[in-house]
């Protein structure tokens, strides 16, 4: 009688478990956890809280993954290379997530990359563009293009477009990417019979570049290149037009917030860029979705930086769907077979070498925005 007790208890042990392992229970338990670090404060915060507000709508319009629920676990690396990598240790070993989007800066990400590398989880950066990123990286992807073709591209308009012979180059020498992207642009422009003719450097922070511009306005340039971020390109910008000079200026992705117009006004109005997106030149049925609900949430127009952080999840969320897991090396396998995805941004490839090949946009500053003129496809 003891023995059909125990039975009978067991049964209805077994029956309250079978309760709760139903679907309410395996949701709340069984989260796909996709981490996230991004500079939300310093320096750079503008490129993160753009990057992380393309996320979350992502997220929004894709919320499950393989019938799980996706759980984002931000974290702020604050512009700075060691938090990145603090960052990084943190989502892995506290949080325990499967995949991770970050960071927005090249400089950033490498800091942060060998940690994810070893433990072998995919790390994917929406706009980290130095090349050197993927090098010797097997876990390491980006869904933006690299800085070698944005520095062909932008000699390339510098030359054939605007008939420019004499370009000047004002680097932020504190950054590798600015230094780095000065370089490609100056071994393209000179390959085609353009001529340097001046060169002069400043650092991140800086206020005054009236010594570096009188130097620039001296040489008589028919262009000056501004390989830079948003903060110094905007003042050089005042500056410029302070001192009198009346020359095309032109710059890269790194100027693509709102923040340059914020701070150069008027004195931006004209500015060029190589840029990764612009809602005029949208193609995708994606693109116009996001933009729709983008615009809907947020109340401000989609950009470059907000579209890629987008594209690294969904980029992200389609590898994982390929490859019926959210196992590390699995997921890495299908994001090295990401063919003909058609994201926010245009139409993603993905290889082995961790980087996308992709279109680019050309972007000119027109009553105080940034307007689409052109796609450049690689």
């Amino acid at each position: 009688m003891k023995s059909v007790k125990l039975s009978v208890a067991f049964v209805l042990i077994a029956l309250l478990v079978a309760s709760f392992s139903g679907p309410a229970f395996a949701q709340a338990g069984d989260a796909v956890r996709i981490g996230v670090f991004l500079p939300m404060t310093g320096g750079v915060a503008s490129y993160g809280q753009m990057e992380w507000a393309g996320i979350q709508m992502a997220n929004r319009m894709k919320p499950r993954v393989l019938g799980r629920p996706v759980e984002l676990i931000l974290v702020d690396e604050k512009s700075d290379r060691i938090e990145a990598a603090n960052a990084v240790d943190r989502l892995i070993s506290r949080n325990r997530v499967h995949a991770i989007i970050g960071t927005a800066t090249s400089s950033n990400t490498m800091a942060a990359t060998p940690i994810a590398e070893k433990a072998r989880i995919p790390i994917i950066s929406p706009t980290a563009t130095d090349p050197r990123v993927t090098q010797n990286r097997k876990y390491t992807f980006r869904v933006c293009f690299i800085d070698p073709f944005q520095g062909e591209v932008a000699a390339r308009f510098a030359f054939n477009s605007l008939k420019a012979r004499r370009a000047a180059l004002l680097i932020d020498r504190a950054q590798d990417y600015c230094v780095d992207l000065a370089n490609f642009f100056r071994n393209n422009f000179t390959k085609m019979g353009g001529k340097i003719v001046q060169t002069t450097y400043c650092q991140t922070g800086d206020q005054d570049f009236t010594a570096q511009i009188s130097a620039i306005m001296a040489t008589r340039p028919d262009i000056l290149y501004l390989p830079n971020y948003y903060a110094e390109d905007a003042l050089i910008c005042k500056q410029a037009a302070e001192l009198g000079m009346r020359i095309p200026i032109m710059s890269a992705d790194g100027a693509q917030a709102p923040e340059l117009i914020k701070i150069g006004g008027k004195a931006v109005e004209g500015f060029l860029l190589t840029g990764h997106f612009e809602k005029e030149g949208a193609a995708t049925k994606l693109a116009k979705q996001y933009i729709r609900n983008y615009e809907g949430k947020f109340k401000m127009e989609a950009s470059g930086f907000d579209a890629l952080g987008a594209d690294a999840y969904f980029v992200l969320l389609n590898a994982m769907e390929r490859a019926k897991s959210v196992e590390g090396p699995r997921v890495r396998a299908a994001l090295a077979k990401t063919r003909k995805f058609e994201g926010v941004s245009g139409v993603i490839n993905i290889g082995e070498d961790g980087n996308a090949v992709k279109s680019m946009v050309i972007l000119q500053v027109k009553n105080g925005k940034f307007r689409y003129l052109a796609t450049v496809n690689p």
